[in-house]
């Protein structure tokens, strides 16, 4: 017994001497990015399937359970994969240049996204709206930042906020089918839920009845 506790002890003294080695950076950096989106991938996505399962989703607790460790594997998967993809293309390009430059981050990003996200599926669809939104506002900073366009003399939020949601408004109740479904299926919960009930139960307690009264 205590054998087996002195190997383990050198395999891990071992193991820590090897992290420390500072020419085998690039690759751990690759192993720990992969782990990295593994783990933060079914952070984000577990919860999110949680929620939208339960809320939206029919069928048996089975079935539900299911489709949320399918969704969470998925987007869990497909981050690992994505940023050892990302990163080890970044460190490829950097070795062979003896330098990193710009270019580098945006073409190990576009491999990436084409190899990993290429699949036009719900999960990656949501990641991909995601980043979207967040790329169109950083472009507008730095836009505002570099002098390309000049500083706003107000706060653009407020007229930001009110365009989005008069577009997407206008989207659902017009041309519903050109959203995504679960962004249709929030909003028939919220818009057009409402309009329905019986009594009090489906009025404040539930959101439909649960009976054929």
């Amino acid at each position: 017994m205590a054998g087996g506790g002195d190997s383990f002890r050198a395999l891990l003294r071992a193991a820590n001497a090897l992290l420390q080695q500072r020419r085998y950076q690039a690759a751990l950096a690759v192993i720990k990015g992969f782990r990295n989106g593994a783990v933060y991938g079914a952070k984000i996505r577990a919860p999110h399937a949680l929620v939208m399962t339960f809320l939206f989703k029919s069928g048996s607790l089975r079935e539900k359970l299911k489709s949320i460790a399918q969704a969470t594997y998925a987007h869990s998967r497909n981050l690992a994969y994505f940023v050892f993809t990302y990163k080890g293309l970044l460190a490829a390009q950097s070795r062979l240049q003896g330098k990193k430059i710009p270019f580098h981050s945006f073409l190990a990003a576009c491999i990436g996204g084409w190899l990993v996200f290429g699949d036009n599926n719900p999960i990656n669809s949501q990641i991909i709206m995601y980043l979207l939104s967040r790329i169109l506002f950083g472009l507008s900073r730095l836009a505002v930042e570099k002098g390309y366009i000049p500083q706003p003399k107000q706060d653009p939020f407020p007229l930001v906020a009110a365009l989005v949601w008069g577009t997407v408004l206008w989207l659902f109740e017009y041309h519903r089918e050109t959203l995504q479904p679960s962004l249709q299926s929030s909003m028939t919960y919220l818009y057009e839920d409402s309009e329905v009930w019986h009594d009090l139960s489906d009025f404040l307690i539930y959101n439909k009845r649960t009976d054929s009264k």
